[in-house]
């Protein structure tokens, strides 16, 4: 199924780009999001008509998420849980754990924007996380899980 993204998706493509996914893909999530639209002839006319207005958006969430990441660059957190003496923890720490200690901090940071690779921590320790504020903007930062 082709579409006409109407924002830039990491491993997709840009604003107005044709692309070609799965159907489930478009139907489930890119359309509904407000993603993407079909590609036809007069969704790329409605298209080429809002484009200045799209590439205007898209601008300013490019620098609101720059501006985010020069608040968190460098941030360094201190997660304190319940561990056992081995240094494992009785449970673990997640995206959300992760993104309200950083909302604490006073900047607003959603669980989906926390990249945790490897999955969520089980043991004390210091950890690099990634945050992906923006497709093209991410933001290392230092969390210590320490014990209580």
């Amino acid at each position: 199924m082709n579409v006409i993204l109407l924002e830039r998706l990491g491993n997709l493509g840009d604003i107005g780009d044709e692309v070609a996914v799965r159907p489930g893909f478009a139907r489930n999530f890119l359309i509904p999001k407000g993603k993407a639209v079909r590609a036809s002839a007069e969704n790329r006319a409605v298209f080429e008509e809002r484009r200045a207005e799209l590439e205007k958006a898209a601008g300013e969430h490019l620098t609101a998420a720059q501006t985010r990441a020069a608040k968190l660059e460098g941030l360094a957190l201190t997660i304190v849980v319940k561990a056992g003496e081995e240094g494992k923890l009785y449970g673990s720490v997640g995206t959300q754990d992760i993104a309200d200690k950083i909302t604490e901090t006073g900047t607003e940071v959603t669980r989906a924007e926390v990249r945790m690779p490897e999955g969520v921590i089980r043991s004390i320790g210091d950890y690099d996380i990634d945050l992906q504020l923006h497709s093209d903007v991410v933001v290392a930062i230092k969390v210590s899980v320490v014990p209580e």
